[in-house]
């Protein structure tokens, strides 16, 4: 049993969200405890944000490689080690968890190996390979528990043949054809991460257009990237049903004319969306509701049962790691009772997508903005128009901002191109600063420099724009 097992907060999880929570809760004087049953960090360290990004890492050098005569440079036989490919993804989320064990134990926030599950409000029971570890009371108890793929009738992943993104992530060797089910976020960066390899790759999206919650513009314009890089896409269509051998899977798939075609592949990767972790953590014993595989929770992360809040994945979409790391901090603050705590603005959550070319965006899309009865004005500019992009070799991609016509507000940004990951945190800042059109045209962008297309993008929508 546990010495201590009295707490001001107890945490149940400790990905993103969890963690930050439990180092907030400490810096503000709170005796906070943390429940965590798999490695510190959670999917995003360890199974998804993280290790991820270091694969596409390795898959954009070797672009950059295979493409070494455009930079003037010779690479002859190049090639790739597709374990210490893995190899060097798996150390750098392992670097990262035991930083985050690090963290907790320096503000002194009491981590618990275990699964936790509610006893009642306030009450937590932690067991360990099914034996009882200990058991907790909390004045306060947050949920952060996350998400785990989710799961297709007929389409389930087996870890052998059919892969979710964690068999993905450990290949034990290279697929030469590989199937991709979702052109989400995480299908779209495990398709292209394989096709820089060299796989040949077919994603197949049951929605008309790929990247769904993209600006359709952008999303055409990352298509023809994808397809110019030899992937093949589907949209509009759906896989059927999987037939499976030995060695490899036969799809069927029902397109968008209404045909029917097979492709036999030597992998399946399913990367149809998330769903939240509510099973087997003693929700029944309190009086929290769910919905649609999500905890229901209010703006500042209360549910139902007073005393128990949810956060992250687990309370519900955008699904992302910065939405729920800042949902726990503005909940823990409410709890502390600190001056000035306002919920979070989900209209104002970044997204970005780690493939090549990458997607970045905020706010309203063109058409959405136009949906909800905005007037809007629309600027443009191609990274064509911008010497650094043509300097790095990287001249394909767009950034689209879209504005208020009457207000001047900028309602959202998008952009698909290198680097657009980092740029977009600009527009964010600006959105949240409410800063105006003409707040944006009169700021000064250095040169040269990818960013100044923020800045185009702008003039453009005023009919100012100078390099295009």
């Amino acid at each position: 049993m546990a010495e201590d097992t009295q707490f001001d907060v107890v945490i149940i999880g400790a990905g993103p969200g969890g963690y930050v929570t439990a180092i907030r809760a400490a810096q503000l004087g709170l005796k906070t405890a943390v429940v965590e049953k798999k490695p510190l960090g959670g999917i995003c360290l360890n199974w998804g944000c993280i290790p991820t990004k270091a694969l596409l890492r390795s898959a954009e050098i070797l672009d950059y490689m295979n493409n070494a005569e455009v930079y003037g440079l010779k690479a002859d036989g190049v090639g790739f080690d597709l374990a210490r490919i893995v190899e060097r993804s798996r150390g750098v989320s392992s670097q990262l968890s035991k930083g985050v064990g690090f963290l907790l134990k320096k503000n002194k926030v009491t981590v618990i190996d275990g699964e936790a599950k509610l006893n009642g409000p306030g009450k937590i029971d932690v067991s360990k390979d099914g034996k009882p570890v200990s058991s907790l009371t909390a004045k306060h108890t947050i949920i952060a528990t996350g998400a785990r793929p989710r799961a297709l009738p007929g389409l389930e992943a087996d870890g052998k043949l059919v892969w979710s993104y964690f068999e993905a992530l450990v290949p034990d060797k290279m697929p030469k054809s590989l199937l991709v089910i979702g052109s989400g976020a995480i299908g779209i960066e495990f398709a292209s991460f394989y096709r820089s390899l060299g796989a040949e790759v077919t994603v197949v999206e049951v929605l008309p257009q790929i990247l769904p919650v993209e600006d359709p513009e952008i999303a055409e314009i990352a298509r023809k990237q994808f397809e110019k890089h030899g992937m093949k896409i589907l949209s509009g269509a759906k896989v059927a049903k999987l037939d499976k051998t030995k060695d490899n899977v036969t799809a069927t798939i029902e397109t968008a004319d209404g045909k029917t075609e097979t492709i036999t592949v030597d992998r399946v990767i399913s990367a149809v969306g998330v769903v939240g972790n509510i099973e087997n953590i003693g929700l029944e014993s309190t009086k929290i509701k769910t919905d649609r595989g999500c905890i229901v929770a209010d703006e500042f992360s209360r549910t139902d049962e007073p005393g128990i809040y949810a956060i992250g994945d687990v309370a519900g979409p955008p699904m992302l790691a910065h939405k729920a790391e800042h949902e726990g901090v503005i909940c823990i603050e409410m709890i502390a009772g600190l001056p000035g705590v306002h919920p979070i603005n989900k209209d104002r959550i970044p997204g970005c997508t780690y493939c090549h070319p990458q997607i970045a965006s905020v706010g309203l899309t063109e058409a959405k903005a136009k949906e909800a009865g905005r007037d809007v004005k629309v600027g443009r500019f191609p990274f064509i128009g911008n010497g650094k992009a043509i300097a790095l070799g990287e001249p394909d991609g767009m950034v689209k901002t879209v504005f208020d016509t009457k207000t001047g507000e900028l309602l959202g940004a998008h952009l698909v191109g290198t680097e657009v990951t980092e740029l977009i945190q600009g527009f964010v800042v600006a959105m949240g600063l409410e800063t105006t059109e003409e707040d944006l045209m009169h700021t000064v962008f250095p040169h040269p420099t990818l960013s100044e297309m923020m800045h185009e993008s702008v003039l453009d929508a005023y009919g100012r724009a100078i390099h295009i």
